[in-house]
């Protein structure tokens, strides 16, 4: 059965929760057998953003889906939030779990926290990977050439990174939060599931996502893309905010990749597995079976 793409997904509930070594509390969702699947949701959204993914593909896997620190339902944590500490705290799940190895998938900033779990951790968990629309460095540093700009996807200055923090968390933060989201997904999205997606951003304390953001932007991870020992999929889409062709980079610098580019019929914006789930998981399934 298709699924229907306009309408907003019904979350399933949470399975566990995790307690971090710093205190942290992060729940999980798991659905399904086989092997593990553990996907990483991105910035001041949640692990609901993936519900169609743990319906579909745990027929075949063991889908964990966690809400990190201070999104979904995630209460706010008394710190921690950069990436190396979302990092960590994958790393701890999987302990908790019992997880010695799985398939790791970021969306976003889920990209981001996986390149810096490989940084801490290396590669001995983690069987494959697909990396969901983001860039290797989203800064555009003083001289940066154009074309180093276009491959890295650098998206902000230094000072336009402050102001977008500084408006995120002050009065207006909820008017700037949405007009942010929105400039993420297609056109032709419906307002039901557009609205879903903003509810679910706004979990994220403003203050918390304000300070998140700027720690996610300034992290460079190229120098990790050729330290990547793994199959992976790298999927890019062809009407996103994210240039398609810093997808492609990141794919040329990864041994052992693959590229895939969504177009944009198939939800070829940032939130592909909503806007077009089945032909997202065809996709994962696909590069998963190999």
């Amino acid at each position: 059965m298709m699924i229907d793409a306009r309408r907003a997904p019904e979350p399933m509930a949470i399975s566990g929760w995790m307690t971090t070594s710093d205190g942290a509390r992060v729940p999980y969702r798991i659905k399904g057998e086989g092997p593990p699947l553990l996907m990483i949701h991105g910035w001041s959204q949640s692990g609901a953003m993936f519900q169609h993914q743990l319906d579909t593909l745990s027929d075949r896997y063991r889908v964990i889906v966690p809400d990190l620190r201070g999104h979904g339902q995630s209460p706010a944590p008394a710190g921690g939030l950069r990436i190396s500490r979302l990092a960590r705290d994958i790393h701890e799940l999987l302990a908790i779990l019992g997880i010695e190895r799985a398939a790791l998938l970021g969306w976003s900033m889920g990209v981001s926290v996986i390149l810096s779990f490989i940084d801490l951790f290396g590669t001995d968990q983690i069987d494959r990977l697909v990396l969901v629309d983001q860039p290797s460095s989203l800064m555009i540093a003083s001289g940066m050439p154009e074309q180093e700009r276009v491959t890295s996807g650098a998206l902000f200055g230094f000072g336009e990174l402050g102001d977008l923090a500084a408006s995120l968390s002050g009065p207006a933060g909820e008017e700037v939060r949405a007009g942010f989201v929105r400039g993420m997904v297609s056109p032709a999205i419906s307002d039901e599931l557009l609205d879903w997606i903003l509810k679910e951003n706004a979990r994220t304390a403003p203050d918390l996502a304000a300070r998140l953001l700027v720690n996610h932007c300034m992290q460079d991870w190229r120098d990790v893309l050729r330290r990547i020992d793994r199959p992976t999929l790298v999927t890019g889409g062809a009407v996103s905010h994210v240039d398609p062709r810093s997808q492609r980079f990141l794919h040329e610098q990864i041994p052992q990749s693959r590229y895939y580019e969504f177009g944009a019929d198939e939800g070829g914006a940032h939130f592909p597995f909503l806007e077009a789930p089945d032909r997202f998981n065809d996709v994962i399934s696909s590069f998963l079976v190999e």
